[in-house]
This record gives C-alpha cells, structure tokens and sequence, in this order.
C-alpha cells in the first residue's frame, strides 16, 4: 500500500494564547504525550492519516495498515501510564476464548504495541475505526436516548475516504507548542444513505476483574448507581461536587444521598470502613459540609406524568436503598412492569 500525501503547507495556524484540546490538560509542559504528526508512520506498518480525538491519558488517530490494506485506529497513551488498567483490560480481552454473543458487542483491540518517544515509553492500542459515541451521535442528531460509552461500526465506509480527502485538502488547523504538534481533532461525516453499524462496548478504563471480590470504589465517581437514571433522565441523580472543593468528594455524594434517602440505617454505619469519617457514633452527620435541603424521587424526575412516572419510580425504588440486601438483583430488576411496558 502506497503512502498517502498530505499538503503540510496550507494550513490554519491556531493562535498561541488559544489553548486546544490535550493543551489544556499539561499546557504540554510535562510531556507526557507522544508527539505523533500527520504522515507519520510507525514500526513500519501504520501510516497516520489524521487525528479524531484526545483526553487525558491518550490521542486517537486514523491510520492505515499497510499490510492489510485497512483503516485503523491508534490510541496512543501518555507515557506516565495513567491507563495502565484499561491497557491491562485489552491484553485481557484480547486473549479471552469465548463464544459468548456478547463478546461481538466488546470492542477488542486488533493490535498492541509500545513505542519510544523523546521522554519516555508510549503504549499503542489499535482498533476498528468507529464512529463516535453513541452520545455525541445523537447530540448531533437529537433523540430521547442517551449514549456515553457505546461507539457504532462503520457500515459506510465511504465516511473514511472522505475523512482522508478532506484532510489532504483542508489540513487540520494545528499549533506549535514546544515543538509539540497541537492538531485539531476532526469528526467522521455522519452515515448518508446507510443505516448504523451494530453499537460496541468500549472505554475500559476504570474496568476491574470480576473474578475477585471488591470493596473499593470500582466506578468512575459520578458514573456509580443508579447508571440507568442517567440513560433515562440525561443528567446524574448524584453529583458529589464538594460546595468547598469545587470537585467531586465521598462527603458531597453522601450528603446529596441523605437528602434524598434519608440517613443510612444505624446497622450499615456499624460495618462501614470509612464511618468515622463522616458520621458520629450516634450516626449524626459530622462532616465539613451540609446536606443539601431534603429531595425526592418524585422531584427529580423530569420526563414522566401520572402512572407512568409512578411506575418508573417504583422501579427506581427497587435500587436506590442504602442496604444492599434491600436492593433488588439484576434479575428481578429485568422482570420489572415499567421496564417490560406493562405500567
């Protein structure tokens, strides 16, 4: 397969005091992230053809594989491992054996590799080109339904060629910054004339094993229970951001619990790790910070009337308990009449 040419010439220089994307992380000053350019190609095998994304501990990138002749997907991450554990989760995954339906539904890395870059050691994972999450989707083509860690396969697959073309002939905007390449990112067109691809599980980061038992916080903080409120209502029944801190705090999630439950039972207080930390040996509150003004389900919740809400609030009901054996299993929750559309 030929190297593909871009124009390095005619492009869009951002202006300096203009912070953009992976900028705004470590102003690059820490360097951390691999300083990957358009054209580049690594270990003889990947030629990048553009950039489709960033965050904190990674780019995205498409290339091509010259061996097979396919569009792929680098994610490079930052040479401080802040991702070890995602990586840890692919490597798994990626030597799993199974026949399991859901497994077609994971996206698993085609490839792995580690790199060297100027400060330090980068590892790459490649994937099958995606389009973009569910969720910035639907943002571009509003629906009811909300999307966050769901990307969906590429069914036409013109979207990439025309991805290539347009940054052959309208190169990324991009700024120099400590002779590091700050590129802006660009979208794949959205599917014209095709339906969407099957959607995919992907985003692993904050993934543990489930062949151990845990009792430490294993969710990103404000992705924790009830996950399925914030499909359905678009916003978090639990934000913990700390009034003083201005960040998310275990105090600031508590107390927006107790608003809204009520104080945890005297019996969960008594086996609790962290008790001490925030309640007396009475139970009373203690922490640096007030609960908010007392709430309820039926408050919260935005998109419902009369027995529908009711029955979504019932099933709500079902999980949101401070004992765990007051909560109803994964199971039961299936056969739910609200779920089932038998309210």
């Amino acid at each position: 397969s030929q190297l593909v040419r871009f124009n390095n010439s005619n492009f869009k220089i951002l202006p300096s005091d203009q912070q953009i994307e992976e900028e705004a992380y470590d102003n690059i000053t820490k360097r951390r992230y691999y300083p990957m350019r358009i054209g580049d190609v690594i270990k003889e095998k990947y030629q990048v053809l553009g950039k489709l994304g960033y965050g904190l501990g990674s780019t995205v990138w498409l290339a091509n594989e010259f061996s097979r002749r396919r569009p792929v997907v680098l994610k490079v991450f930052t040479n401080d491992l802040q991702n070890r554990e995602e990586i840890n989760v692919h490597n798994h995954l990626m030597n799993v054996q199974s026949k399991h339906p859901a497994r077609y539904h994971i996206r698993i890395a085609l490839d792995a590799f580690s790199m060297k870059g100027p400060n330090g050691e980068h590892y790459c994972l490649v994937y099958e080109p995606m389009l973009e999450s569910a969720q910035e989707l639907l943002r571009r083509n509003p629906s009811d339904i909300s999307g966050f860690n769901i990307l969906l396969r590429i069914d036409d697959k013109s979207i990439i060629q025309k991805f290539v073309e347009a940054e052959q002939e309208r190169p990324s905007p991009r700024k120099d910054v400590r002779r590091y390449t700050v590129y802006a990112s660009r979208a794949f067109d959205s599917p014209s004339g095709k339906s969407i691809g099957e959607p995919l599980l992907s985003d692993f980061g904050s993934a543990v094993s489930g062949d151990v038992k845990h009792d430490e916080d294993v969710q990103p903080n404000v992705y924790r229970a009830p996950e399925i409120w914030d499909l359905f209502e678009g916003k978090h029944l639990f934000y913990g951001r700390d009034p003083k801190e201005k960040k998310y705090l275990t105090r600031a999630h508590l107390a927006e619990m107790i608003a809204l439950m009520g104080p945890p039972p005297p019996e969960l207080l008594k086996v609790g790790k962290r008790t001490a930390e925030f309640f007396d040996k009475d139970g009373g509150w203690i922490a640096e910070i007030p609960v908010p003004a007392r709430t309820s389900l039926e408050e919260s919740e935005e998109n419902l009337e009369g027995c529908s809400k009711e029955a979504f609030l019932q099933f709500m009901r079902k999980m949101v308990q401070w004992r765990p054996e007051d909560r109803k299993t994964a199971s039961e929750l299936l056969e739910d009449d609200w779920l089932n559309g038998r309210s």
